[in-house]
């Protein structure tokens, strides 16, 4: 078989996220970019918890299935990563995912925009709600296409979390640290309020 590694690679990511409840039933979609331009993504309908090398399915970069076994298809979100891929040459790997305190922000259109934390600052930024776009459909690819030269990391609105990387860990990390973040924001929020860091600080984070 194929991209064995980059396969394991993938479904080990897809089993973490549904064992950190990032993910339920068949939500969330992995794709991840070959040397050859096509690209190699997760099938709609099967659960993360359930995939296997052997059920990822290769598509060509208008979506069309080259490879696949037993009339496994690519996800019908697969519009939105390949809109990623088209923006950014330098994006190797993308992901979508529902862990529940980033996608709370996401429902209630809170960009976790302020610079509060360290760590997330120097690893992903700010981090923006696109526009609500009817899954599925050529809306969602619309609403993120101006936020991606700027940002590897969006906040779906009522949807979920969206992150590209160069390849399938990075996306998988950025993903972990916006939740890790969406955590802390919602407690300092609790507690308080978030202070942010002041401008000359962050500069030197940068």
């Amino acid at each position: 078989m194929e991209y064995m590694e980059t396969r394991e690679v993938m479904c080990d990511i897809c089993h973490k996220m549904w064992q950190l409840g990032w993910v339920a039933a068949n939500d969330g979609n992995l794709s991840v970019k070959l040397p050859d331009g096509n690209f190699l993504a997760t099938p709609t309908g099967i659960s993360k918890s359930f995939i296997t090398p052997e059920k990822l399915v290769i598509i060509n970069p208008e979506g069309e299935v080259l490879q696949a076994i037993d009339g496994y298809r690519p996800s019908s979100e697969i519009k939105m990563h390949l809109r990623c891929y088209k923006e950014r040459d330098d994006v190797g790997a993308v992901l979508h995912a529902h862990p529940p305190t980033a996608t709370g922000y996401a429902v209630a259109h809170i960009p976790l925009d302020r610079y509060t934390m360290i760590e997330t600052v120097a690893a992903i930024g700010s981090i923006p709600v696109t526009p609500y776009g009817t899954p599925s459909t050529y809306e969602v690819p619309d609403a993120i296409a101006p936020y991606l030269q700027e940002h590897d990391v969006l906040l779906l609105a009522n949807h979920g979390a969206l992150t590209v990387g160069a390849d399938a860990i990075t996306a998988y990390y950025r993903m972990e640290t916006l939740e890790l973040f969406a955590k802390i924001s919602l407690t300092a929020h609790l507690l308080g309020g978030e202070k942010e860091i002041s401008r000359e600080n962050i500069d030197k984070l940068i």
